[in-house]
């Protein structure tokens, strides 16, 4: 198959749907099919894969749920878009929050092809599917297939825009978080090293793992938290550092790809305590690829990939004393904080990309084979 996917975000810039597309994009190749990705980039910055990236407009930086979304706003790539579809004749074109600004619905104005959609999203607010439901729905009514990553993110899309949502979750490369993955050697110095990953957002709970950690170190000396991601602390977190004088609290900031299993296999525990708004939680499938045990708040998105118990522990969110009590559960009985880390490196083995892909390949063949009887019937060409 010809394949077209479509990210509304930046290409040249690290994140959760880019990261998704790349990979997805090269297991597809792998298994023989032609495809290229369509985005929005920066022209100062390199594309950060070699994945084969038809750019399409410059991306503007756009404050959306807590985050920067860095999409493109300009309609007056139509033109282009429309000549490149032509062009390329696509079988399947794939895009990536399909109801996003301003590129898949662009795309979706002019396609031609078989257009299945991955929604990625979720957040407890409805107001912008809401506001801009009258104006889009339009494009969501062009897709011929609806994928979410999640149940959560299924729950989000399917209020506003009610349809049959296939579950397809996100992939992980298993072997980069599993094989030869050596600690960092200044960390294994006999304490409990305690892991966060992830930007510093305030729906990232970063603040009440800081004060479970202020709370846990007064009695448990020996242990540590490790930080990493990118971002600034917010005020309230700031003051809880300087405040209680927190003492091994290690900020590492943003890292590599490469290196960011490292600090996986370094960690005894891992943590992501955040407020909401997750459809997913990849944070959580990379510590289970490490076979990690997991403390995270009973949020949606993370309450469907651990069961309390089996992979981890499930906290109250925006709950630092529960989170207290969890870690301490773990620090204080590592035969149990073991095995929960076994079961979660043994249910990571279905979230790998090769799995992952060939579920997304057969809901491509399922969709074109649901429209090629149409297409006849309507004396249109098939795909």
């Amino acid at each position: 198959m010809k394949i077209a996917m479509v990210s509304p975000y930046d290409y040249t810039w690290p994140g959760g749907v880019t990261v998704h597309i790349s990979q997805l994009t090269r297991e597809l190749t792998s298994r023989g099919h032609q495809v290229q990705v369509l985005a929005p980039h920066s022209p100062s910055r390199p594309a950060s894969s070699s994945d084969p990236f038809v750019p399409l407009g410059r991306s503007v930086p756009v404050p959306s749920g807590g985050s920067i979304a860095r999409v493109s706003l300009s309609w007056w790539l139509a033109h282009k878009i429309q000549a490149l579809l032509k062009r390329e004749s696509f079988d399947i074109i794939h895009l990536h929050e399909p109801l996003a600004p301003v590129l898949p619905l662009c795309v979706l104005e002019y396609s031609n092809a078989v257009n299945v959609g991955t929604f990625h999203a979720c957040s407890e607010r409805q107001h912008l599917y809401k506001l801009s439901q009258p104006i889009i729905k339009r494009w969501h009514e062009r897709l011929h297939g609806t994928i979410a990553v999640s149940p959560a993110a299924s729950r989000y899309v399917n209020n506003t825009f009610p349809g049959d949502y296939h579950i397809i979750p996100n992939g992980i490369d298993l072997d980069h978080f599993t094989n030869n993955t050596t600690p960092w050697p200044q960390y294994r110095d006999g304490k409990t090293n305690i892991l966060f990953v992830g930007r510093m957002e305030k729906r990232k709970g970063l603040r009440y793992l800081l004060e479970a950690y202020g709370r846990l170190k007064w009695d448990m000396p020996n242990i540590r938290l490790l930080v990493v991601g990118p971002g600034n602390l917010d005020q309230e977190s700031q003051r809880l550092v300087s405040a209680r004088n927190l003492e091994d609290v290690v900020f590492v900031g943003p890292v590599s790809h490469a290196d960011l299993p490292r600090y996986y296999a370094t960690a005894d525990i891992f943590c992501s305590p955040a407020t909401g708004s997750e459809s997913f939680g990849i944070v959580l499938l990379e510590a289970m690829a490490a076979g990690k045990p997991i403390v995270a708040s009973s949020i949606e998105g993370y309450s469907g990939i651990i069961t309390h118990g089996k992979q981890g522990l499930l906290c109250p969110p925006k709950d630092p004393v529960a989170l207290t009590e969890a870690i301490a559960h773990l620090v204080q009985r590592p035969d149990f904080a073991r095995k929960l880390g076994d079961t979660g490196r043994q249910m990571a083995q279905r979230y790998r990309w090769q799995v992952v892909a060939r579920q997304v390949e057969d809901y491509y063949y399922q969709c074109l084979d649901s429209i090629r009887p149409r297409s006849r019937k309507n004396g249109r060409p098939g795909p």
